[in-house]
């Protein structure tokens, strides 16, 4: 697949990559707060497990609805303006937790939160698609690894944030700083929002080529077997990190060990860490392994981790839940990257749909919280065991068929 690009010095180049490598960190940030906010509205709403996980229901639910409308903006008005209004609606939901948080409401928080995360839809609809052709299409996979990196960092600073500030103080003194929290976030994003409006972006056009054995007009994609397949597996995928994130302070207190979730929330921070690492540690070794055999291989390493975090309860487990945030780390962005791949003029409306399947975050969190309410947090982790294994059947076939 050949690229056409604007007349534009390289200089130009890297510089549209790092205002859009900025946004990964900006929504990374946010989902870095949102599983803080499932144990913070456990205690001060007094809510079951199953019910916070209405919140993950919320932010990748818009996800689903928002995005195949988002990639149809886009391919009509370009990715700036799509960015835009992603970075609008994404300030907009922030801000909306200031009067949520003075109606105590958790259907308030709920309705905030999807506004925030339709504009994240957007976001992640014109961010990766942009990233992946913003260069040579061998190396995409790397590029979309490097800028999801700093998606990692966000997710660091998350969980961090939301530990030292919503657990520390009264009820009341908990609520007014998840209120200040988001407010602060709601003006940075509308920093940003104003910085892209003054800047100027190449807008970039896939140009398909019968070499690349996919004709939009005899047929559709759902005909394609490397794209059909990544859609199914970032469905599970999104379930398993999102899953696990969700419950991770939960299965830290349950253990008996003495954690209590302020510390488990800084144990959750570290996780993110790790994932951070993991994700520049993944884009270097792509240069070298082919990104199906990773992902292969990684899938199968976090299959048997999880299965020691559920039969096992020590610091040790602890210790191996926050590895799998290691081997968790380039799944997302590879499976895009290689879903994508070859697809021309249907490029647009692909990553819609890949941003579609991030509704497993939406549906099997709360499928976990169910069988943590009934069983134990530690029960419901057989599910993100069984999503790896999907993973893992999708990089395996990846391998004996890739896209050329």
């Amino acid at each position: 697949m050949s690229q056409s690009f604007p007349t534009s010095s390289d200089k130009h180049m890297r510089f549209a990559f790092a205002m859009v490598t900025s946004l990964f960190f900006l929504w990374g940030t946010a989902y870095g707060l949102l599983d803080v906010l499932n144990k913070h509205f456990q205690e001060n709403l007094d809510i079951t497990k199953s019910r916070s996980a209405l919140l993950q229901t919320a932010y990748f639910g818009a996800y689903f609805l928002m995005a195949l409308p988002a990639g149809m903006f886009m391919k009509r008005y370009g990715y700036k303006r799509g960015i835009i209004l992603g970075l609008t609606l994404f300030a907009s939901g922030a801000f909306l937790f200031y009067p949520a948080t003075g109606a105590g409401s958790y259907s308030f928080f709920l309705g905030a939160l999807f506004v925030l995360a339709c504009g994240l839809a957007c976001l992640e609809t014109a961010a990766n698609p942009y990233i992946t052709v913003l260069g040579q299409p061998e190396k995409s996979s790397f590029r979309l690894n490097l800028a999801q990196s700093f998606n990692g960092v966000g997710s660091f600073i998350g969980p961090l944030l939301g530990g030292a500030l919503f657990f520390t103080g009264s009820e009341s003194e908990n609520a007014s700083s998840v209120q200040l929290v988001y407010i602060g976030l709601g003006a940075i994003v509308t920093l940003v929002a104003l910085l892209f409006l003054r800047t100027p972006l190449p807008e970039i056009r896939n140009i398909q080529e019968k070499a690349d054995g996919f004709d939009e007009n005899t047929a559709g994609l759902w005909s394609v077997p490397h794209f059909r397949n990544a859609v199914f597996a970032q469905f599970f995928y999104v379930a398993a990190q999102v899953g696990i994130a969700a419950f991770f302070i939960n299965y830290c207190e349950e253990l008996g060990i003495g954690l209590t979730p302020e510390k488990a929330a800084y144990f959750l921070s570290v996780s993110m860490v790790v994932f951070t690492v993991g994700r520049f540690l993944g884009s270097a070794l792509m240069t070298k392994v082919a990104p199906a055999t990773l992902l292969t291989a990684y899938s199968l390493i976090n299959m048997a981790l999880v299965l020691v975090v559920v039969f096992h309860s020590s610091i040790v487990s602890v210790y191996l839940l926050i590895a799998i945030f290691f081997f968790e780390s380039i799944m997302f962005p590879t499976i895009f990257a290689l879903g994508v791949q070859g697809l021309g003029n249907s490029t647009h409306k692909a990553s819609s749909y890949l941003i579609m399947a991030i509704v497993g975050g939406a549906v099997v969190p709360y499928f976990m919280g169910w069988i943590s309410d009934q069983y134990s947090t530690s029960s419901s982790f057989l599910v993100p065991f069984f999503c790896f294994g999907i993973v893992a059947f999708y990089g395996w076939q990846q391998q004996k068929s890739p896209v050329v």
